[in-house]
């Protein structure tokens, strides 16, 4: 090398995105982190991946005692049991993606202070874990739905896929904005289980859009797992049609999310190691 030439190491622009490249040259890292997070999830559990069933299972029966059999929320074609788990398999998937992915700078404030890798590698490895997760509800989802005599439709196979993608950029994108805030804003950590119950609220898991003026119903879609969860029931009923554009509404909002929260992710990316 010149003796007179220099190298100079300068952050990226904030306004770049993801640098694909990169993410795949640690891609061996990312599977560990992703790895790492199934083993540490059910390490000294008692039941193991079973809570995977257990949770959607409780949540199905406390739901139906209370919103289908008490405050008679109508369920369309279907038993209100398959029709609650249906919107929490996703829901839960989408949760669980945003509540791992926000804490994940902090709980690996060793690894961001001392080695350099893309930051952004954290929060997306979540989904590994959850993708575990959902795998093993959506089984028990399909027993339910048998057990009740419904037999989703062929439309399954595109639904499926395009749930997982708009949770994962929707659940992935906010988990981005979130573990930023949270590495300058420890108020975060404590925030988010309120929000992720209000959240349930505000996503069509105990009860139908249906039931919504239009003008409300298209509102609600901004949520991305509106939309998913819409077309899912619609899947497994096998009745009524598929609502394009509150699934393109939800499919946009997810997008959003996503560039918004790795912009400002990106953005702020240099001043993790100090402040976490």
């Amino acid at each position: 090398m010149d003796k007179n030439s220099q190298i100079v190491i300068k952050p990226r622009s904030k306004f770049s995105l993801v640098d694909v490249s990169e993410i795949w040259r640690y891609r061996e890292l990312f599977i560990v982190f992703a790895w790492r997070d199934i083993k540490v999830r059910y390490k000294q559990t008692i039941l193991g991946a079973t809570w995977a069933v257990f949770q959607p299972l409780t949540s199905m029966f406390i739901f139906t005692i209370f919103f289908g059999n008490f405050a008679k929320i109508p369920s369309g074609e279907i038993p209100y049991p398959l029709f609650v788990l249906i919107g929490l398999v996703f829901w839960n998937y989408f949760s669980g993606i945003l509540s791992r992915a926000s804490n994940s700078l902090i709980e690996n404030e060793g690894i961001v202070k001392k080695v350099y890798f893309p930051r952004e590698i954290l929060p997306l490895s979540t989904i590994g874990a959850n993708l575990v997760d959902f795998g093993i509800s959506f089984i028990l989802l399909l027993l339910v739905s048998f057990y009740f005599h419904f037999v989703p439709n062929v439309l399954i196979l595109a639904v499926v896929p395009l749930g997982l993608i708009l949770g994962t950029l929707g659940a992935g994108g906010l988990g981005l904005l979130l573990s930023a805030f949270n590495v300058k804003y420890r108020d975060v950590r404590y925030v988010l289980p309120f929000f992720v119950q209000i959240m349930i609220f505000l996503t069509p898991v105990i009860y139908p859009t249906g039931i919504m003026r239009p003008s409300f119903r298209y509102l609600i879609a901004l949520n991305p797992m509106t939309g998913v969860i819409d077309a899912a029931r619609v899947v497994f009923s096998g009745s009524g049609n598929l609502n394009w554009p509150m699934l393109a509404i939800s499919g946009a909002a997810a997008v959003f999310l996503f560039v918004i929260g790795i912009y400002y992710f990106k953005a702020t990316e240099r001043f993790f190691a100090d402040l976490v």
